[in-house]
């Protein structure tokens, strides 16, 4: 097999089991060095042995090329692929084969940590009808957010991805933001710019630990404003994980949640691991609201676009339709239901 997509392919299971990144990114690294190379240069590198003393190609990608180079499958990938061969969750399936999209990533244009051609073309492999790309606004300067300018220069190159698609039809990028939602409740990016995306996450990264009636304020403020699509990540909470945990913020459930159905916004249930967001209870009670909802990868990587099958499970475990799922619509419904707001 190719050499270049054996090492991203890779790169992609260990994503998908929650490698550290610097395993993961070796392989991303040793495809990018390989990628320079022609056909005949690199075996002849592998022939002489410049290859093995290239900088940023270790033992383990050394392995991987000269066995995909000799025509085999790379045994540490074989390995990878039958691991990744059994779900990630342990329910939920019939859910996760009914979603279509997932409205929640980000590429290395924020945090994420892969260009936004490389998440898109993962999520047309893992069979999504669309995704959108969701980078954070400016004031999340921790994670690179968007100014106005860059946001705009990355619309340009979705169309681009896009137009490259058309000759492939059954896979759409959206546009999009992960929009902050800051003190007062407003959204962190101009109004004419939320205006012109497909998709706004707004969610709450910053003072998590704020009182209950700011935090319920702050949250209908943004839910009010008509460019809001889904809620993201509601509590903030991490059960888990590299970061450590940290406990779900307070707000009135029954008070945001009602507003959510009244505003067409959807709540989102986050696939990531280590948040598990919302809680099972509070799926309860924006199931009770009747509230929409959307399954959402929350992906930093093109592995961790398979998330969704942990918030399908919970969805499933929790009794969510299918139908009030807006990830599991068409693209032309979802597309339909996103521009009634504007």
């Amino acid at each position: 097999m190719d050499a270049i997509d054996a090492l991203n392919e890779t790169a992609f299971w260990l994503e998908r089991e929650l490698a550290d990144s610097f395993k993961v990114q070796a392989f991303r690294r040793a495809a990018g060095i390989i990628a320079e190379l022609s056909q005949e240069e690199l075996a002849a590198r592998l022939k002489d042995g410049r290859l093995k003393r290239t900088k940023g190609i270790g033992s383990r990608t050394y392995e991987v090329i000269s066995q995909a180079v000799d025509g085999r499958v790379p045994d540490y990938l074989e390995n990878l692929r039958r691991r990744g061969a059994e779900p990630l969750a342990n329910g939920g399936h019939k859910l996760n084969a009914e979603l279509r999209g997932d409205l929640h990533s980000h590429s290395n244009w924020s945090d994420g940590g892969s260009p936004i051609e490389v998440m898109a073309d993962a999520a047309r492999i893992l069979g999504r009808e669309y995704i959108a790309l969701t980078d954070h606004s400016p004031n999340l300067t921790i994670a690179n957010g968007l100014s106005p300018e860059r946001l705009m220069e990355q619309l340009t190159v979705v169309d681009g991805i896009n137009e490259r698609y058309g000759q492939e039809p059954g896979f759409r990028l959206l546009t999009g933001i992960e929009v902050d939602i800051l003190e007062g409740g407003e959204l962190d990016q101009s109004e004419d710019l939320l205006g012109q995306l497909d998709v706004v996450v707004a969610s709450v990264h910053s003072k998590l630990r704020s009182e209950k009636g700011p935090m319920t304020r702050r949250m209908l403020a943004a839910i009010e404003n008509p460019h809001t699509n889904v809620l993201g990540h509601c509590t903030g909470r991490l059960v888990k994980g590299s970061r450590g945990t940290r406990p779900p913020s307070e707000f009135d459930p029954r008070e945001v949640f009602a507003s959510c159905a009244e505003h067409s916004v959807a709540v989102e249930i986050n696939s990531r691991p280590e948040r598990q967001d919302p809680p099972d209870e509070l799926i309860q009670i924006a199931l009770d609201a009747g509230c929409l909802f959307s399954i959402d990868s929350d992906a930093h990587a093109p592995g961790q676009l398979d998330f969704l099958q942990y918030g399908a499970e919970r969805a499933e475990a929790n009794g969510v339709p299918a139908e009030r799922i807006i990830t599991t619509w068409p693209l032309a419904r979802l597309l339909e239901w996103l521009q009634a707001k504007k």
